[in-house]
């Protein structure tokens, strides 16, 4: 058994700290200053209350931070200040470059590991996968607490900071594209064609991100589709709606200029293209 202490147990927190109750380990967690709906989920999750940090430190060789991004170094310091000896995961969603500071920096444990959780809470039949970057060993450790559980522990394919990145691409897309959802359902609601809009969406084969081998073909077009989200960024203001990620995605394809119909690129010249420095 392998005792570990959850940082401020949210939904996603509660979650893991049940799998790995589940899986036969013990987790702690601190009861100071936490609400009422903190208590609820810990006690659902089968996580031991602890008065203080101090004394869930002394007994644990883990601690998770799963907390609110903003708040990712705050905690990382409390933990440092407390001298843990043990493995440290950074489980939250902050970039690469706050992940190396708190690894590097804050050192808020003998070791660190940078992690990122992809996924709804795991639990019943929903799955997580828990991306881990660091020590190999250390890793090891990890994965062991959430074997045949609902979350998935797999190796970043990078030293810290790569889950983080990972974590980062991923959502800038998945949230970014949410957003635009709502934009774009909002000018339809306006102009009386919602339902229109969701059945064409509804015939939409693809999905974007999991297809890479696309982007030379929007590359090649992006000389076509600025002057069209400008457009569209007019639509949007005339319905009183907002424009900026229409103005921003003109941005971007204005650095696709260059590969004006040429559509035999290949995927890793057009991504450099996306760079500032073009390298």
């Amino acid at each position: 058994m392998t005792t570990v202490t959850l940082l401020h147990p949210g939904s996603m927190g509660a979650a893991v700290a049940a799998q790995a109750v589940a899986a036969g380990h013990e987790v702690l967690w601190v009861t100071e200053g936490r609400s009422e709906a903190t208590h609820r989920r810990a006690k659902e999750a089968g996580a031991t209350a602890c008065d203080s940090l101090d004394a869930a430190m002394e007994r644990s060789d883990v601690v998770f931070s799963i907390c609110p991004p903003q708040v990712a170094e705050d905690v990382a310091a409390t933990v440092a200040d407390h001298a843990f000896s043990g493995v440290y995961v950074d489980a939250n969603a902050i970039n690469p470059q706050r992940m190396q500071q708190i690894a590097e920096q804050i050192r808020p444990g003998e070791t660190v590991l940078d992690g990122a959780i992809f996924g709804p809470p795991p639990g019943g039949r929903r799955t997580a996968r828990l991306y881990l970057a660091g020590d190999g060993p250390s890793v090891d450790l990890v994965d062991a607490l959430f074997k045949d559980s609902c979350l998935h522990v797999r190796r970043a394919s990078g030293n810290i900071g790569s889950a983080s990145a990972l974590k980062m691409a991923f959502a800038s897309y998945q949230k970014a594209a949410r957003t635009l959802a709502g934009v774009a359902h909002a000018l339809a609601d306006a102009h009386g064609v919602g339902d229109q809009l969701t059945a064409e969406a509804e015939a939409m084969a693809s999905n974007i991100l999991s297809d890479p081998a696309y982007l030379p073909s929007v590359a090649a077009r992006a000389w076509r589709w600025a002057p069209e989200m400008r457009d569209i960024a007019e639509t949007l203001r005339a319905a009183r709606l907002p424009a900026d990620m229409a103005e921003a995605a003109v941005a971007v394809m204005s650095r696709w200029e260059g590969d004006k119909d040429q559509h035999d690129l290949d995927v890793a010249e057009v991504l450099a293209h996306l760079r500032t420095d073009g390298i």
